[in-house]
């Protein structure tokens, strides 16, 4: 029968996990009071969160401590002392993984908020229970590394599973970073109009394994995401505004006096509504039964009806003033050009 501990070997061990625990909590209350002095005229969410997390977790990590460190006081034998060790390394991991996951996630999701963007916040809402098993599966690694658990047979094993996972998921795994890409870089979103191709088409929605088009035609077209990412991407969406180029051409009887009024007579009446910016207007080539004039004008839109809208107001205006003018045109027949550009 094992005789029982002198009160001597056991009261400095009661003390010290007594003591510890008081010192965790007196060290959580520190921390506590410290965060609403700082945060007395400005509380921010996460702060508020870490703070928390911490004085929930300070205690018990204290505690545990100090229980470890008052068990190599009493007298006990090497098994025991792997048994109690190995349960104080596993609280303890349990308590630091739990610690890393609430934070980690909380300013993961905080950061998406500010960045402004609703589709990373969704992405890191749906990663974040893969986030938190990566964590919990680490944290198993490195307990059972440190209680002396051999781990060649598992990382053999786990490498081999890995390697048959991978090439099971290969394509699905692509289609997911493909989909990543297309929220993280942006080259479109929906309700934008894009050409890929010789297709033309309204972005609708942004899949995990493809993204929805409505073409200008009315049809819906699907296109995997890796057509998209490996594609050039014309984003009508992102035009700040439109360049239209128009020639025009006068007839070769037409007095030199009226030729050199051209410009200026264009340039006004480009200037006379303020839904366009005149660029410039030039006598630019003699053409087999014309004398060809350019001219080049930006409409502040992405909007390609009201650029339409624009467009006709212009050149209805200038046969308007040419009759006025009697400047008349000659057959050949105008062409018009339009070329978005995006901002600096």
């Amino acid at each position: 029968m094992a005789m029982p501990m002198p009160i001597t070997t056991v009261l400095p061990a009661l003390l010290m996990v007594g003591g510890g625990g008081l010192l965790g909590i007196l060290l959580a209350k520190l921390v506590q009071r410290a965060y609403r002095r700082l945060t007395r005229h400005n509380s921010v969410d996460s702060e508020a969160l870490v703070a928390t997390v911490l004085v929930d977790t300070i205690p018990p990590v204290a505690w545990v401590l100090s229980a470890s460190l008052a068990w190599q006081i009493l007298p006990t034998n090497a098994s025991s002392d792997r048994v109690v060790f190995g349960l104080a390394k596993l609280i303890l991991v349990v308590l630091i993984m739990r610690l890393v996951n609430r934070i980690g996630l909380r300013l993961l999701q905080r950061w998406a908020q500010h960045a402004g963007d609703a589709d990373v916040a969704n992405l890191i809402r749906s990663l974040a229970p893969m986030l938190k098993a990566l964590v919990w599966c680490v944290g198993a690694v490195f307990y059972l590394q440190n209680i002396g658990v051999q781990m060649a047979a598992i990382w053999a094993l786990l490498s081999a599973g890995g390697i048959g996972a991978g090439l099971a998921l290969k394509e699905p795994v692509s289609q997911f970073f493909e989909y990543i890409t297309i929220l993280l870089d942006k080259p479109f979103q929906p309700g934008q109009l894009i050409q890929v191709g010789q297709v033309w088409g309204t972005v609708e929605k942004v899949g995990v394994r493809s993204t929805r088009l409505r073409s200008v035609n009315g049809e819906a077209v699907v296109m995997s995401n890796s057509s998209l990412t490996g594609a050039v991407v014309a984003n009508f969406g992102e035009m700040q505004r439109r360049r239209l180029i128009v020639r025009l051409g006068v007839c070769y009887d037409t007095p030199v006096e009226q030729l050199e009024s051209i410009p200026a007579l264009i340039e006004t009446i480009v200037k006379a509504g303020a839904d366009a910016s005149f660029d410039r207007c030039h006598f630019v080539s003699f053409n087999d039964s014309s004398l060809d004039f350019e001219l080049v004008y930006y409409v502040p839109t992405n909007d390609f009806n009201r650029a339409m809208d624009v467009q006709q107001r212009i050149n209805l205006e200038i046969v308007r003033r040419f009759n006025q003018e009697g400047i008349a045109f000659a057959f050949p027949t105008r062409t018009l050009q339009m070329v978005g550009e995006k901002p600096n």
